[in-house]
């Protein structure tokens, strides 16, 4: 059987990797790069910065306490050519990865018909297509001028740091790129429509802003009238600085149009399967317009190149672990979608009276040793069903979070409870709260 696959990024690639170790024919279609958004102009840029960023944090945080004499130059070109160049070396690996199991893959423009699919003259015919072409950055049509803001991919662009930055947007782009311009010396306003990182619960927020955004303006409830070459004009006056757009993302869905059937925002609609309306073709990762988080796409990659080599299986989107970086890495678990929700209003508020939460302040250990004296060793917060012992909601801000919602995602939906954590074996020194917390409930069963 051919598989022709669009879009080399997490969802596509894992898709023709999965396909081919089956035991199909694949043809992976990429229009550029090898890696997609997340590592050429997303994630690994992030990542890159980031840690320029905390190294500079830890440099301020050394030099205060006298341990350290804080005297160095920061050169911005260089931090882009380094990004820029371990990039490339990542997306050699995965090009090399990804034809080792026999993909093949064909650079190019891709316009897909009925059983074949047209690169640039030469037709590739399918007996199953999976769509994976990602998504682009929302631009408001709202916003006069906005082509005179920078959008995540113009980042490895720029030739020095910006004295100020005005950042649009409040969710985790415009957190994570305000801590790292912030760390970097630029006076930093964040602008949001509604509230900043609506997804925290409201201790853990106030906990990143208060600690790891503390040097950054936040404004709520604002409204962007008009970006210009100078800054920013809002509903509240002026802001001055070099713009940036990060205000979310929309999908990657035009060369598919009038063949399958689109959402409002140009999302793919798509079953438990990952089968489209066009009976053969299937779509995965941000085009669909669903969790836009790499883990995600990979695991929607795997669903869809299954059940085209005619092996069902129905995606599960129960217990999603995300992360924000900062300083410290914020963790939290996506509760959502775990199963039909109770109709019952009054079991649900019985339900709710049998909810009780609990924090707990970080633990000093690798990454938040130095972090005791000031109070920035983190916060971890759950809220369970006291009689059950089941978990309800789950966030945690330390070095470790990251890591820790991944593993605390693969219990809950293997229906780990706390009383389960009773014997948990921690690895010391750990910044891990969450067993603390898990083991703290569990007395109560």
């Amino acid at each position: 059987m051919n598989i022709v696959v669009i879009g080399g990024g997490p969802a596509g690639r894992t898709a023709a990797i999965e396909a081919s170790e089956i035991g199909e024919d694949v043809i992976l279609i990429e229009k550029d790069k090898i890696g997609g958004t997340c590592l050429n102009e997303g994630c690994m840029v992030v990542c890159g910065l980031n840690d320029v960023a905390r190294f500079l944090t830890d440099a301020k945080n050394f030099s205060d306490l006298g341990i350290v004499a804080k005297d160095y130059e920061i050169s911005f070109d260089q931090i882009t050519h380094g990004i820029k160049k371990i990039i490339d070396k990542i997306r050699e690996v995965l090009e090399v990865e990804t034809k080792e199991v026999d993909v093949k893959i064909v650079y190019g423009d891709a316009k897909p018909e009925d059983n074949e699919v047209v690169v640039d003259g030469r037709e590739y015919e399918y007996d199953k297509l999976i769509i994976s072409t990602g998504s682009k950055p929302f631009i408001p049509p709202t916003i006069e001028g906005a082509q005179n803001a920078i959008i995540y991919k113009d980042i490895l662009k720029l030739t020095k740091i910006p004295d100020e930055m005005v950042i649009i947007g409040g969710g985790v782009m415009a957190a994570e790129f305000a801590g790292i311009f912030s760390a970097l010396g630029s006076k930093v306003d964040v602008l949001c429509d509604y509230n900043f990182l609506m997804m925290l619960d409201d201790d853990i927020k106030k906990h990143v802003v208060e600690n790891f955004l503390d040097d950054v303006s936040i404004h709520e409830n604002i409204t962007v009238k008009r970006i210009h070459e100078a800054g920013v004009s809002t509903d509240r006056g002026e802001f001055e600085g070099l713009a940036l757009l990060a205000a979310g993302m929309v999908p990657n869905s035009e060369i598919v149009d009038g063949i399958v059937d689109t959402g409002r925002r140009g999302e793919i609609i798509v079953n438990k399967r990952m089968e489209t309306s066009h009976r053969g073709i299937y779509a995965a990762g941000d085009v669909t317009g669903g969790i836009g988080t790499t883990p995600v796409a990979r695991m929607e990659g795997v669903v869809a190149a299954r059940n085209a080599c005619g092996i069902s299986q129905e995606i599960d989107y129960r217990f999603i672990p995300h992360a924000i970086s900062l300083y410290q890495d914020i963790g939290f678990i996506s509760f959502g979608n775990s199963g039909e929700k109770d109709k019952d209003e009054n079991k649900e508020d019985e339900e709710t009276k049998k909810v009780v939460e609990g924090f707990i302040p970080g633990s000093a250990g690798p990454g938040s040793f130095w972090g005791v004296l000031d109070g920035k060793t983190g916060l971890t917060k759950t809220a369970v069903n006291i009689e059950t012992g089941e978990i309800k909601k789950l966030f945690s801000v330390s070095p470790s979070a990251r890591t820790t919602m991944a593993y605390m995602s693969f219990l809950l939906r293997d229906s780990y409870k706390t009383q389960d954590f009773d014997d948990f074996l921690e690895t010391h020194p750990s910044t891990d709260a969450v067993y603390k917390l898990m083991r703290y409930f569990a007395k109560f069963l």
